[in-house]
Formats: structure tokens, C-alpha cells, sequence
């Protein structure tokens, strides 16, 4: 099976779940743990050639390989001859999309489980667990100390609110919600301490929005933009040109996204708009960042706001298809249309 889910959503949690299922019935169960950013197929194969024995004493080896899309596609290819034989039992987890990160061959022969992002809720359940383990008293926002005021605090504390404000700004992600608390609690080490979210506030800050400028996230936050103008939704614009913005996007590749969307959605309704388009990119080529995120903003929000037409963009598609399925020869250039740089071809018409 493949794993596809953000960071911080569980995948690997799910393997250490089946890990510890292996752990209670060693003699028919085996697990072993690799990862795709540092092993290779000689990893895979030295696996796969002890799987091969354990199975002759009845005995099955589970695989776990994360990170699976660091594989190409020809190393992929290992595990297709056994997964396919049964001699592993594999499990990948992956954050690009399967579709376009995984081997075909190999994708046909595994079941895709998808993995959401974690609610806040969820997460807020999480760290109260992880705030039990570590001895560190809960205190409840309805009562502020469960007991009586006038006696002190003997143990460090932490107000829910607090891990609630770390659940809002962790974005669904279980490890940064965790890894934020863990700095919150080795920066505040008196024993005596309450944590209210004004304490911890100014130590983490909100900057692991979920964006790759090379992955899949990519393409999805710029198709919303496109979308959001094609919409006629200035604000969705504004805020998915905010997100790409923020997460440290490359100007120029939204600049060229709000030509393209000036031209296909817009066109002759308001020929306007590409000129403005135009000058937006080439305003950001002069001023580069953080100076040209308004121009950008002024752009997506005007082209947003403007008329629509797609008529250039219907009538170029239906010319290439047109071109496309002729059958038999391509009509040639009519005389009165040819250019005639002689005399000769003047006279031919």
C-alpha cells in the first residue's frame, strides 16, 4: 500500500503501529524500515534476500520504505518482481502525489490510502497527551488553577488556550505542533511557571505554511489563484496570492501565471488587463521582492474584478484542432496571400 498525506499526518505513526503488531507475533511477522533519502536498491535487495528465507520458515517481512518518491522510476522497479510474488509485504508513504511521483507498474499493484491534514482538534488531543507524558500540569481556561488561588503554583503549568493557539498555527502538521511545544517547554524550565499563550507567542511563529516551490502544493495554490481571477473572486485571489507570497514564491512565476490568466479569461473584454498584466512582470524584474508583492497584488485583484472573455482562448483551440485532425494534405497558402519578394512571383499573382 502507499501512504499519501501531508507532513505531519500520520503516515509513520501508522507504520510504528504495524511495527508493534509485527513486535507481538515475531515468529510470523517481520518489519523492516527504510528510507528512500538515504537507502538504495542495494538496500531493497538485501531486504528482499532476507525476506526470501524468512518466508521458507513461514515468517512474512513488511517493508516500510518512506519517502518513496525519492526513488526514481527505474529504482522503483526493485520491489515491482517481489511485491508482485509476495516475497515483501510493502508499505511506501509519500508526500508528492502517487499519480505523478510513482511508477505506474507499481502503483497498479498497491492500494493508495489518503492521509488529510490533521484538525485542530485532533492536534490539540495530541499535544495534551504529549503535555501528561512530560509531567506538566493542564490547566483548564474555565479554572484557571483547579484548585484554590491563594496557593501557589508548585509545577510547571500550561494553559489549554495555549496548546490550542499551537494547534491553530501548526497547520494541520502533528510534528511542528509537537516540535512547538517542545521549545515552548525547554525555554521555560522553572518549576513554578504558568504558560499562557501570550507567553509563547513571540518564540514561534507561523512559518511552515505547507508550500514547495517544486511540488505538487505548488501547482495547487497557483491553479486556486487562476481560478479565483477566473471566478471573478478578488478576494480568493488576494489570499492565494498571499499564500505564495508569504511562503516565498518566485514573483516572476506568479507574474507569468496573471499574463497567461489576463489573456485566457479576460481577452478583448478588457484588453487592458494584459497590458497591466505585462507591467506587473515586468515591474517585478525591477524591484524584486518584498517591494513587488503590491504590484502583484493590485494585478490579481483587478483582473479579478474585470469583464471576462474566453473567445480568444475557444477560438485558438478549435484552430489547432482543426489543423490537427485534416486529414490528407494541408491546404497551401492562396497566391494573394504569399509574399512576393520578386518580380517573378509578382507576375504568378
Amino acid at each position: 500500500m502507499i501512504l499519501w498525506g501531508p507532513p505531519g499526518c500520520g503516515k509513520t505513526s501508522l507504520a510504528g503501529v504495524v511495527h508493534g503488531l509485527c513486535k507481538e507475533d515475531p515468529k510470523r511477522l517481520k518489519f523492516v524500515s527504510l528510507c528512500a533519502a538515504n537507502a538504495g536498491v542495494k538496500d531493497v535487495q538485501s531486504v528482499v534476500t532476507a525476506a526470501k528465507t524468512e518466508l521458507r520458515f513461514g515468517r512474512r517481512t513488511i517493508l516500510f520504505m518512506d519517502e518513496i518518491h525519492r526513488f526514481n522510476k527505474r529504482q522503483q522497479d526493485s520491489f515491482l518482481i517481489h511485491v508482485e510474488k509476495g516475497d515483501i509485504v510493502l508499505i511506501g508513504a509519500t508526500t508528492e502525489n502517487p499519480s505523478f511521483s510513482i511508477n505506474n507498474a507499481l502503483l497498479s499493484r498497491c492500494r493508495v490510502i489518503v492521509f488529510e491534514k490533521l484538525q485542530p482538534e485532533t492536534l490539540v488531543e495530541i499535544l495534551v497527551k504529549a503535555v501528561e507524558s512530560l509531567s506538566v500540569n493542564l490547566i483548564e481556561d474555565d479554572n484557571p488553577y483547579k484548585y484554590d488561588s491563594s496557593k501557589p503554583i508548585t509545577r510547571l503549568s500550561i494553559e489549554k488556550s495555549a496548546l490550542t493557539w499551537l494547534a491553530d498555527t501548526s497547520d494541520g502538521d502533528a510534528r511542528i505542533a509537537l516540535t512547538n511545544l517542545q521549545l515552548v517547554l525547554q525555554h521555560n524550565t522553572e518549576s513554578n511557571c504558568l504558560l499562557s499563550v501570550e507567553d509563547i507567542k513571540e518564540g514561534i511563529k507561523k512559518s511552515h505554511l505547507l508550500y514547495d516551490r517544486k511540488g505538487e502544493e505548488h501547482y495547487n495554490i497557483i491553479s486556486a489563484l487562476h481560478k479565483s481571477i477566473r471566478g471573478s473572486d478578488d478576494n480568493a485571489a488576494l489570499y492565494w496570492l498571499s499564500r505564495m507570497v508569504v511562503s516565498g514564491e518566485d514573483p516572476l512565476f506568479i507574474a507569468r501565471r496573471l499574463v497567461r490568466a489576463a489573456s485566457e479569461d479576460i481577452g478583448n473584454a478588457d484588453p487592458s488587463a494584459l497590458q497591466l498584466a505585462v507591467s506587473t512582470m515586468q515591474g517585478c524584474q525591477l524591484l524584486g521582492m518584498p517591494e513587488c508583492d503590491v504590484l502583484l497584488a493590485q494585478c490579481a485583484i483587478y483582473l479579478a474584478r474585470a469583464p471576462k472573455s474566453t473567445e480568444a482562448d475557444r477560438a485558438l483551440g478549435r484552430a489547432k484542432q482543426l489543423i490537427t485532425q485534416c486529414e490528407g494534405l494541408q491546404p497551401s497558402v492562396p497566391m494573394h496571400l504569399r509574399n512576393a519578394p520578386t518580380k517573378f512571383m509578382k507576375d504568378l499573382g
